[in-house]
């Protein structure tokens, strides 16, 4: 098995003043090799775009990392300086942001923002770039490159618009892609036409990527393995297979539960988590799901589980499932 290609290990991410932190991500682990595809899981608020972007580098201004290693094929993003951050963004690494209708700039045509990675990586003339933009384009399936090429991102529809981005974040061949939530706010036939795309382009490009979704639906479609994350720390990781046919974690077989599926009773109610993810300011102390978990114990609400082995290629962050003797805070 090959090494990962990104690999980060005990991520803290706080916002708010070094005397009195809040703390969003706190102490998050995960791992994505080369041809393969990484499912990150939860619910909003529960940590999964924030990762991403402590991964790119591209924080808000109110945040900061503060622990953790972020390493991308050995080289420690974590503490890189701008300038080498420049040459890896969009270039070995990209990123395809929710809403492409703000993600992509509306009073600049989509040939040019495609063309401008391109330019900027590979040193390309500007009639180049635009060549190289056209054929992007035609290899997302949009028709009519040529004419497509010279639009504004609002005289596309909401399916082209998020082809134009996956063009865009693939326009320089990067090895890890990041795309959070890709398929949000598309009904399902061009939710399953992005899916197969981005599919064979992870087969065409051995390129390693990161899905951040709500929807099992898509984790089920794309993924290989899956992280399920919640109040800013990863409680289960396992193999597609194993999350779906044994899943640990209270929370997963809550949000499992939650996901409908064509054999369900036309009549029959969804079953809801109770309560909602925690406001970083409200974190509640140990495991952060104790409030509204139904298994939890007397020391769920005073220890963090730690991500312990349960099954081959399983883990779980929960103290009803430990097999540990050590239960560390």
């Amino acid at each position: 098995m090959s090494e990962p290609i990104l690999t980060i290990r005990d991520l803290k991410v706080a916002f708010g003043p070094e005397t009195a932190p809040l703390e969003a991500l706190r102490g998050v682990n995960l791992s994505v090799r080369r041809g393969e595809c990484l499912g990150l899981v939860g619910e909003s608020g529960s940590g999964k775009s924030l990762s991403a972007l402590a991964a790119m580098r591209l924080l808000p201004s109110a945040a900061r990392i503060t622990g953790g290693s972020i390493q991308f094929e050995g080289r420690e993003m974590a503490s890189m300086p701008r300038k080498a951050l420049e040459g890896l963004r969009g270039n070995e690494i990209s990123m395809i942001f929710q809403e492409p209708m703000t993600a992509l700039n509306p009073v600049m045509r989509v040939g040019d923002q495609i063309a401008a990675p391109i330019r900027k990586h590979l040193g390309l003339s500007k009639q180049a770039a635009r060549a190289r933009a056209i054929e992007q384009l035609a290899s997302v399936g949009i028709p009519d490159p040529h004419r497509r090429i010279d639009n504004y991102p609002h005289e596309m529809s909401g399916g082209m618009r998020q082809r134009v981005m996956i063009a865009m974040a693939l326009a320089c061949e990067p090895k890890l892609l990041i795309a959070d939530e890709p398929t949000t706010a598309l009904d399902v036939t061009i939710q399953a036409q992005i899916l197969d795309l981005l599919r064979a382009k992870q087969k065409e490009l051995d390129l390693a990527i990161i899905i951040i979704t709500h929807d099992f639906g898509v984790v089920a479609e794309i993924a290989d393995r899956v992280n399920v994350m919640y109040g800013g720390r990863i409680v289960e990781e396992a193999g597609v297979g194993a999350l779906f046919d044994n899943t640990q974690h209270p929370y997963s077989i809550g949000l499992l539960n939650a996901t409908p599926t064509v054999e369900m009773e036309q009549q029959r109610r969804l079953p809801a988590i109770g309560g909602a993810v925690p406001h970083i300011s409200e974190m509640p102390s140990g495991c952060a799901f104790h409030p509204r978990c139904p298994e939890r114990r007397a020391e769920c609400d005073r220890l963090v589980p730690p991500l312990e082995t349960v099954a081959p290629q399983q883990s779980v962050a929960c103290w009803a499932r430990s097999t540990s003797n050590e239960q560390a805070a």
